[in-house]
């Protein structure tokens, strides 16, 4: 799904939220289901990596070119020093 394909599945779920044809919990399945093929399905140089471990890098998703270039992105963006292990998604 590229960039303008996922901001449109967002304008339509808040068009259909602001409407009153879904609740806040469809909405944010919805978007959050779009945000995560958006990131697990883009090309080029880019991928999804997911942090498993301790608090607060558990769960955490970010892209990066590498499962090193993702460790040294989480550890950049959490303080303290979670111990993690990084996996594909």
């Amino acid at each position: 799904m590229d960039r303008i394909s996922t901001l449109r599945n967002i304008e339509d779920a808040l068009a259909e939220f602001e409407d009153g044809d879904c609740d806040l919990s469809t909405l944010e399945r919805r978007v959050r289901g779009t945000l995560r093929t958006y990131a697990t399905e883009l090309d080029g140089d880019q991928r999804a990596y997911r942090a498993t471990g301790d608090e607060p890098a558990d769960g955490r998703v970010v892209l990066a070119p590498s499962a090193g270039a993702a460790r040294e992105r989480l550890t950049e963006l959490l303080s303290g020093e979670p111990e993690f292990e990084i996996e594909r998604v």
